[in-house]
C-alpha cells in the first residue's frame, strides 16, 4: 500500500502521536492521505472503525471519501466507520440528543428558500413587509450563526439601524424554528457546538465515540466548525487536519482561513507535514502559480513543483469585448478539437461571476457544441416537488408553519389570505402553531364559521394520513393524500400546455420512486428521517453537481474547485472582475487565491482572456488587465501579437471551423 506514496505522504499517514496538519497544495494528493490514513488505522488496528470519523465539505468529496476506503478496506469489517460532510455530522448528533436541544421526533430542516419565507413572514408583521432586507437578513443570520454568535449578543453589538433589525428578526427567527420543531442549514453546526460547551456530560460521551477525527478542505471551515472540532477532540491526540491555505476562497460562506494559525496556537505540539509535489499540471502552469500567490502573506512557505514536463507557455489574449472574447474562445476550442480529437469534456471556461456565461453560452450554440453550465435549479426547488416535500413535511411535524401556510391552499380550498392573516395573528398571541391555533377552543371567536370548518377538516385529514404513516404504510398513505387533493387535476388547470402539466407530474412521480426507493432501502428510518436526509443531501448537491457529460465545461472559479481539466481557459481577466469590485482593497489576498485555483485546474494548457471593453448596467465601459496577470512572469507567457499566427495555423483554425460546419449540417 505505501509504495504508492511519497515519503511527506507515508509520514503524515503514520503519524498519530500528535495534532496532525498537512499542508497539502493543489493536486498533491490530499484525498489520498486521509483514505489511506484511515487504512492504516483500520488496518493496523490503532482504533476500531466505530471510532473513526472523517469529514469532509461536499456529497461528491464524501461519497469518493467512502468509495476509496471501501477499495483499500475490502474484506475487513468497517462496521461503524464514520464518513460524512460536516453538516451529515451535525445532524447525526442533533437526532440523537434532539431532547437536549429542545426538539421533537419529526424535526424538520429548512432549506434557503423555507428560511426566506419565515424571513419574509417576520418582516411582514414587525417591519411593514420590508422585502429588500430579506436577502441580506438571512446572509447575517448565517454568517452570525457560523461565527458561534447568538441574537442577544448581536442586538447589544449592532451597529446601524438595518443591522439592528436583521439582529431582532434572528431573535425571532430562532424562536419560530424551535416553535414549529425546525433547524436550519446553519443550525446542523451551531446547535451541536452550543450543546457541547455547555453540556459536559453529552460531550464526554461523543468524545468516546470519536476517538480520531480526520477533516477534509480545513481551510473551509467556519468558527463554529472550528469550536465543534475542539470541543469533540478535547485533551487527546486524535486529530489529522488536511487543507490548503492558498485555497481558502469561501470568505463569503464564512471560511475561516485563519483556522490553520489557530490550530498552532491551540494545539502546541501541533505538527505540520507539506504535500508540494503536484500529481496533476505541467511545470509551467505550477512556475505561474507558485508566482502569483507568493504575492499573499503566508504562516507557511510552501511551493509547489512536478516532475510533468514543463508543457506550453501560458497563453494570454486580448478581445475587443464580451462577444469577441467568447467568439475566440470557442475558436481556439474548435481548433485544438481538430488538431487533437479530443472529448469536449477535456475543455473548462471558468469565470468569475455567473453573468459571464452568457456570451459563451451564445457561441456555443450557435455551432452546436454541447456544453454543460455549472448550476441551475435543483430538482427539490421545482415548484411542484416543494408543494408535496411540504405536505410530507406537514405530515412529520404538524408544527411547521412554514409547509402549513405553502400547502393550505394548494390546490385551493377557499381559505383566503384574509382567514390566514387572522389564524396567523392568532396563533402568535398563543405563542403555537398555526396547525395546533386549529385545535383552540377560541379559534372560531377570530374567525368565520366556513374558515373553522375548513381548516378543521384539512387538520383532520393531515392527522388521519399521519396516522397512516406512523403505523407503517408511509408510501400507500402518501400515495393516497396525493390522490385526495387531486393534484394531478390541479397541475391541468395550472398549466393550460398538456407538455408542461405532464413534466411536472413525471416530477412527482419521481420524487414518489424516490421515496419508495429510500424505504426500501432503510425500513428502520421514519419517513421523518427519510425527509431530513433528502433535505441534506439536496442542499449539499446543489453546492457540487456531478455530471459526467460529453461537453465543454462552463464555471465560476468558485465551482470548479476540487476539479481539474486538460485544458483551462480563464476569462475575464480584469480589474473589478477578477480582482472582483467588490473585494478591492479589503479581500484582495482571497481574490489572488481565487485565480490561484483557477490557475492550478489546468493539467496540460492555460488560456487567459481580457477584453477592452464590456458593458455593465447597460454601460458600455473601458477595462483594464488584471493586476495579476501583471504578478506573472513574462517567459511563460505567450500574449497575442507577440508570436504571428503561422500560414498553416490560419489555415488549420479555418478547416477547424469548416469541419464543425460540415458536421453540423450533416446531423
Amino acid at each position: 500500500m505505501s509504495s504508492q506514496l511519497n515519503e511527506e505522504q507515508r509520514s503524515a499517514i503514520h503519524h498519530i502521536d500528535t495534532p496532525l496538519l498537512v499542508l497539502a497544495g493543489a493536486g498533491s494528493g490530499k484525498t489520498r492521505v486521509i483514505t489511506y490514513k484511515i487504512a492504516h488505522l483500520v488496518k493496523n488496528r490503532v482504533l476500531l472503525p466505530e471510532h473513526i470519523t472523517a469529514v469532509t465539505f461536499t456529497n461528491k468529496a464524501s461519497r469518493e471519501m467512502k468509495q476509496r476506503v471501501d477499495k483499500l478496506l475490502r474484506g475487513i469489517d468497517t462496521k461503524g466507520l464514520h464518513i460524512s460532510t460536516f453538516h451529515t455530522l451535525g445532524l447525526r448528533i442533533i437526532r440523537r440528543e434532539k431532547s437536549r436541544l429542545g426538539l421533537r421526533s419529526g424535526f424538520t430542516i429548512y432549506d434557503q428558500q423555507d428560511t426566506l419565507s419565515l424571513i419574509r413572514e417576520l418582516l411582514r408583521k414587525d417591519f411593514g413587509g420590508k422585502t429588500d432586507l430579506e436577502d441580506y437578513i438571512r446572509w447575517k443570520i448565517s454568517g452570525w450563526k457560523n461565527s458561534s454568535l447568538t441574537a442577544e449578543q448581536v442586538i447589544n453589538n449592532s451597529t446601524d439601524t438595518k443591522e439592528y433589525t436583521a439582529a431582532q428578526i434572528f431573535l425571532k427567527y430562532d424562536q419560530c424554528l424551535r416553535t414549529y420543531n425546525a433547524v436550519d442549514f446553519d443550525d446542523l453546526i451551531s446547535l451541536p457546538a452550543q450543546l457541547f460547551s455547555r453540556d459536559e456530560q453529552t460531550l464526554s460521551g461523543w468524545q468516546q465515540r470519536i476517538r480520531y477525527l480526520l477533516i477534509d478542505e480545513y481551510q473551509d471551515t467556519n468558527t463554529a466548525q472550528y469550536q465543534l472540532i475542539k470541543l469533540l477532540l478535547g485533551d487527546r491526540k486524535g486529530l489529522t487536519v488536511v487543507g490548503d491555505d492558498d485555497q481558502s476562497v469561501y470568505g463569503w460562506r464564512g471560511a475561516q482561513p485563519e483556522n490553520i494559525d489557530l490550530l498552532l496556537e491551540d494545539f502546541p505540539d501541533l505538527r505540520v507535514i507539506k504535500l508540494e509535489q503536484n500529481y496533476r499540471s505541467a511545470t509551467n502552469i505550477l512556475h505561474i502559480a507558485n508566482t502569483l500567490i507568493a504575492n499573499n502573506p503566508h504562516k507557511f512557505e510552501k511551493r509547489l513543483w512536478s516532475s510533468i514536463d514543463r508543457g506550453e507557455k501560458i497563453r494570454v489574449l486580448g478581445s475587443r469585448n464580451a462577444d469577441h472574447e467568447a467568439q475566440k474562445v470557442v475558436s481556439r476550442i474548435l481548433h485544438h478539437r481538430f488538431r487533437t480529437n479530443l472529448p469536449y469534456s477535456d475543455y473548462a471556461i471558468l469565470y468569475r461571476g455567473n453573468h459571464q456565461s452568457r456570451p459563451f453560452e451564445r457561441v456555443l450554440m450557435e455551432h452546436q457544441i454541447p456544453y454543460k453550465l455549472s448550476g441551475g435549479t435543483s430538482f427539490f426547488e421545482r415548484g411542484e416537488v416543494k408543494d408535496i416535500m411540504a405536505y410530507l413535511n406537514l405530515l412529520v411535524n404538524p408544527d411547521n408553519d412554514t409547509a402549513f401556510l405553502r400547502v393550505i391552499n394548494t390546490p385551493r380550498r377557499g381559505l383566503g389570505p384574509g382567514a390566514m392573516e387572522k389564524l396567523t395573528g392568532f396563533a402568535t398571541e398563543r405563542g403555537v402553531s398555526l396547525f395546533s391555533g386549529c385545535y383552540e377552543s377560541d379559534i372560531r371567536d377570530h374567525l368565520g364559521k366556513k374558515a373553522c370548518i375548513g381548516l378543521s377538516n384539512f387538520c383532520d385529514w393531515i392527522n388521519s394520513i399521519s396516522e397512516r404513516v406512523s403505523r407503517g404504510d408511509s408510501m400507500a398513505a402518501i400515495r393516497e393524500m396525493i390522490n385526495d387533493i387531486q393534484y394531478r387535476q390541479w397541475l391541468d388547470r395550472q398549466y393550460p400546455d398538456p407538455n408542461i402539466a405532464e413534466s411536472r407530474w413525471r416530477n412527482i412521480e419521481e420524487l414518489l420512486d424516490w421515496l419508495e426507493r429510500l424505504d426500501r432501502k432503510n425500513r428502520q428510518n421514519s419517513l421523518a428521517q427519510q425527509l431530513n436526509h433528502i433535505t441534506l443531501m439536496d442542499i449539499l448537491d446543489r453546492q457540487t453537481e456531478d455530471d459526467n457529460s460529453n461537453a465543454v465545461n462552463l464555471m465560476t472559479l468558485h465551482a470548479a474547485k476540487g476539479l481539474e481539466f486538460n485544458h483551462v481557459y480563464m476569462v475575464g481577466m480584469e480589474e473589478e472582475l477578477l480582482p472582483h469590485r467588490n473585494s478591492i482593497p479589503d479581500s484582495l489576498e482571497e481574490e489572488r487565491r481565487l485565480a490561484y485555483v483557477g490557475i492550478t485546474r489546468a493539467r496540460k494548457s492555460l488560456t487567459f482572456t481580457h477584453a477592452a471593453t464590456r458593458r455593465r448596467y447597460g454601460e458600455l465601459l473601458a477595462c483594464e488587465p488584471s493586476r495579476f496577470l501583471e504578478e506573472l512572469p513574462n517567459d511563460y507567457l505567450e500574449r497575442e501579437g507577440e508570436q504571428q499566427e503561422s500560414a498553416e495555423e490560419k489555415k488549420e483554425r479555418g478547416n477547424a471551423h469548416l469541419a464543425n460546419l460540415r458536421s453540423i449540417l450533416t446531423e
